[in-house]
This record gives C-alpha cells, structure tokens and sequence, in this order.
C-alpha cells in the first residue's frame, strides 16, 4: 500500500503539471544542430570552465567536453581509450609511468598541444594542492618531461591502481594558464581547451552554449554544433522540458517513466538505464554510537525492506543490494563467497531486534530502545531536498526502523548544506553515494581505507561514514603493487569478504546510469542494442562522456562533417 500511495501521488502531482505546461502555448525550440542538455539543476548559470577547481560551480561539460584527459575510461566495455595520450609504458619495476601522448593535437586557439602541457598541469596541481582533485600528489614523487611527446611519473611507492587516476588527469594549456596569478580561484570564462566544445557563444543567466572547437583533433567531430544549457531549477522543472521536446538528452530521474516520457512520443522518446552508476548506501557514522558496532549496523541493515524502497522510490528502475555492494559494472569481479555470507541485507526484522539485544541496547517504557543512558535511539537520516526518489527512500528507511525500535526522522537540505554535512562527518545516517574506478580497488579504498579517514569537522572527499579497516588495509596495499589481472581479482574478492564480514556502510541499491534522449533531432546515443559507451551525461568523471559527444549526430547527417 505504500508504494502504491507514494507512486500515485508522484504520478498525480506530475501530471497535473504537466497538463498546466502543455496548455501554456509552443515552447522554444532549439536551432537545428544545438543539442539541448539537462545535466544539473540550477536556477541560474555562474559562468566557471575552471577544470582543476574543487568546487561543484563548474559547469557541464568542463570535466569531459571542454577538457580532456589522456585516456577514457569506457565502463560498459571496461577498458581504457587513448586520448590525449596514445601509449604507455611501466617502467623500473612498475615505479615509473611513461605515457606518450598524441601528435597533431591543437588547443581551442590554434596553439600546438604536446607533452609539456602534460608536465605543466602536474607541476600547477603539485604547486596548488587545492587544484589536485584526483590526490595524485598522494602518490606522485616526480613527474619528468622527456621530450615533447614524452613524460614520465614517478611514483613515491609501488601504486598501480594511480595509472587510472593519472591518466583521468584533464590537461590545461601552459601558455595560458602559467600567466594566471590564482588557479584555483580563475573562473576561466573564455576557455582554452583540446576538447570538442570549447566556444562560449552565448552566457546568460539563464541559458549558456558551447560551439564546437574550430581545431579539434578528430577529424569531422563533433558533427554537434552546439550544446545548448537552459536554466532548469528543479528535477520536475527538467523532467517537464523533457517530455514536451526542449531537452534532447537527460541524465533525470523521471517516474513512471514509459507512461510520462515514452508514451508521450514512442518513435523518438527512449531511455536506457543500465545499473552500472554509483552504488546508493545508508552511511552510518561510525564515530557515533550504536553505529561503531557491527552488530548494530547489519540490524539497522536488515531493517530495510529493500524490495518495498525500490517500488517506492525507483519505480522498479533498479534492485536490492547485495551485500558486496558492486554495481552491475563489476558483475565479472563479484565473489561467490562474499555473495553467500551476505546475509544482513535481506529484510528480517526479528534478526535485527535479536542483534541489537546482543548489541545491549534493550527495549524503554516507551516502546523505543536506549542507550546505556537510557535515552531512546533518535536519529536523522540526512537527503537532499528535491531528489524525491533519495526523499522518498529515506522515508521508507525510517518507517522501517520503528520496528527495531529506533525514532528516524527525515531531514532534507539543499545540496551544498547537505554535502558539507557529509563530509565533515556531521550526521547521524545520510544517503550517499559511492566512488567507482576502473577496479573494484577504488570502490573499497573509499569504504574502508584508514588512510582515508579525516576527523570529525574536517572536509573528507569520500568515507564520510569514518570507517577504517586494519584488514582491508593490507589488502588494498598488496591491491596497489600488484599488476597481474587474475591476482587483482583474487584481491577484491578478498576485499569483498571484508566488506561483508565488517559493514562498514549499508548498501541500498545500483543507481541506474540516468540517460533520457530525444532521438527527433539526434541520434546515436548509446542503447541496450548499441551500448558503446555508459548512455548517461552524468558518467564525466573519468572523460566517459566524451564517447557520446563525438559520437551524436543530426537525425539524417553521416558520421563525419
């Protein structure tokens, strides 16, 4: 019945404004070759192409589009594609990377791209720590320029899981940016880039666009013209210029999505959501009791009906966890064994009373548990505002927790409120998501890593839930010197078993890679039938994007201009 009632009402509110908006007159259409993109919900656009800086300002495609790395990672087909960079070399017992990069290259103004641009931007990111998004200085010892299409990384021990971070690495142009007297605070309004859209046409507040780059280096691409940004406040506002044409690719969650969206325009209304996004948890902060207790986490765990959450909030888009908490992007990598023991992520309510019985925490004359103080267990669970499919699966959370005993409130911020929260550790249970590489050594280091644990009021990138595993330690060093494939998999599925065995987070579900499309105008997107690359605008953190946005091309328009 709660599904039922919470999905209604979504459809319900969403029709009805979608009656208001069909009734409001033609809507603007965009010019013939400008894809329309919905990628991040804003009321209006600050004008920031700054590739290096930390902050969530930067605008969309900055990461992958405007600037580009050395190699992209595919994550549907699992394997890196030369970029900047077209060669590389392990060297000195695999302490040194050599990478080679790309001739015939050339910058958005005409100037040549080599290997010293390469050596600069590592130099920038060693001279302005703040400017090192992927910590590569955590395990660089020095970078060496060879020659012009040379450069070599020396690593301060053995790490082979940084090649992928290395190589992610978006470079700038050294004789643009060696003349910039503060990169981490320079907005780079008019960027200077290597990547397909680079021109700033058009910047206003609410609407922004990106023509294609006169010198890009393969030949005929983009055969886009333009990538066109409207000002969209809210996922409902960008779900509505979807489903009446103004947006031609999406990365949204929308309800009920074949009724709302597919329905509307069958011919040239699609979506793919395939479960290879970032794997959802409830983070418990462990700095906090009962939540430094195993035993107390996989009850909290077992409390969660996930089946019933996956109706609520995801419209069956997606399914349960399971207790190795991989995404369906390392299916390959999944342990049978872990898999087995994985037992604290079904729904069993008279197992996680019995745990937090043997946890010490008994029943108050209220019909709540308490603490050794006898105060009942109170808490929040933190969401950010206007995600309704994050609002309405921590609902379903705290109603679920009442039949352990446990008062959970929801509690919902902006993102920026809510981000720094999460961060700096300042929560009792938050949704969240993960970190993902090439490996699942990416996914485990920021679940379970000591090094990877700050303070309580100090800003962490990841492992915002504060847990460090002694065990996963010395399997992830053993992980970071170890290049053989085979031996990398008998690593993470040892990784896997201490995951399971510890809890050190509770997993909900793989986010569906979000990617709606309008194939009216464009077409060659990635699908179930052609999945070349992850379909979604959200995949930019390791260049992903880029796969797409050479590939588009006007309905009826060859491949090549």
């Amino acid at each position: 019945m709660i599904s039922r009632r919470f999905g209604m009402a979504a459809l319900v509110a969403l029709a009805a404004v979608l009656l208001l908006w069909g009734c409001t007159g033609e809507r603007a259409k965009a010019p013939e070759g400008v894809l329309v993109v919905s990628q991040e919900q804003h009321s209006s656009w600050i004008r920031n192409f700054n590739p290096l800086t930390t902050a969530s300002a930067v605008r969309w495609p900055t990461l992958a589009g405007v600037y580009e790395p050395l190699y992209v990672f595919n994550s549907v087909k699992s394997e890196f594609v030369p970029w900047l960079a077209v060669g590389y070399e392990w060297r000195e017992d695999n302490r040194v990377l050599r990478l080679t990069t790309r001739e015939g290259v050339r910058w958005s103004d005409g100037e040549p791209f080599s290997a010293r641009d390469v050596y600069f931007t590592f130099e920038l990111m060693r001279e302005h720590a703040a400017l090192d998004r992927r910590g590569a200085w955590n395990f660089l010892d020095d970078v060496t320029l060879v020659n012009d299409s040379t450069v070599d990384f020396r690593f301060q021990r053995l790490y082979v899981p940084g090649f992928g971070e290395i190589v992610a690495q978006l470079i700038v142009p050294e004789h643009v940016w060696k003349d910039i007297e503060d990169p981490v605070a320079f907005p780079n309004e008019d960027p200077v880039a290597t990547g397909p859209f680079t021109e700033v046409r058009v910047f206003r507040n609410q609407v922004y666009e990106l023509g294609r780059n006169p010198h890009y280096w393969q030949e005929g691409r983009p055969a886009v013209e333009a990538l066109r940004f409207p000002a969209l406040p809210s996922n409902d506002r960008a779900n509505l210029a979807l489903v009446f044409d103004e947006v031609d690719w999406a990365g949204n969650f929308v309800p009920a999505i074949d009724r709302v969206f597919v329905a509307r325009s069958p011919e040239t209304h699609e979506y793919w959501f395939p479960l290879t996004g970032s794997t959802i948890f409830l983070y418990a902060n462990t700095t906090r009791a009962p939540f430094d207790d195993v035993r107390a986490r996989k009850a909290f765990s077992l409390a969660v009906d996930r089946e019933l959450l996956i109706d609520v909030a995801l419209y069956r888009y997606s399914r349960p966890a399971d207790a190795t908490a991989l995404s369906d992007a390392f299916l390959s990598w999944k342990d049978p064994e872990a898999l087995a023991a994985g037992d604290w992520v079904g729904y069993d309510v008279q197992r996680a009373n019995a745990l937090l019985d043997e946890a010490g925490y008994d029943w108050g004359d209220e019909g709540f548990r308490v603490d050794a103080n006898g105060e009942p267990l109170t808490f929040e669970i933190l969401t950010v505002s206007g995600w309704s499919d994050w609002v309405r699966a921590a609902q379903v959370i705290s109603r679920g927790f009442a039949d352990i005993g446990v008062r959970a409130s929801v509690r919902t911020y902006d993102f920026g409120a809510w981000f720094q929260r999460v961060q700096e550790g300042d929560f009792d249970l938050s949704l969240g998501w993960s970190y993902e590489g090439p490996t699942p050594y990416t996914f485990y280091r920021w679940l379970m890593a000591s090094e990877t644990v700050e303070p309580v009021g100090e800003i962490a990138p990841g492992n915002w839930h504060r847990f460090g595993s002694a065990a996963a330690d010395s399997v992830l060093t053993a992980f970071e010197g170890e290049p053989d494939p085979e031996a990398q998999r008998w690593l993470a599925a040892r990784l896997q078993r201490i995951f399971v065995a510890e809890a050190p987070a509770i997993p909900l579900y793989p986010n569906p890679s979000w990617a709606e499309f309008n194939t009216g105008r464009f077409e060659g997107f990635p699908t179930a039938e052609n999945p070349y690359a992850d379909p979604s605008p959200n995949k930019f953190d390791r260049g992903e994007v880029l796969l797409v946005l050479t590939t588009l091309r006007p309905r009826g328009v060859t491949e090549a201009r």
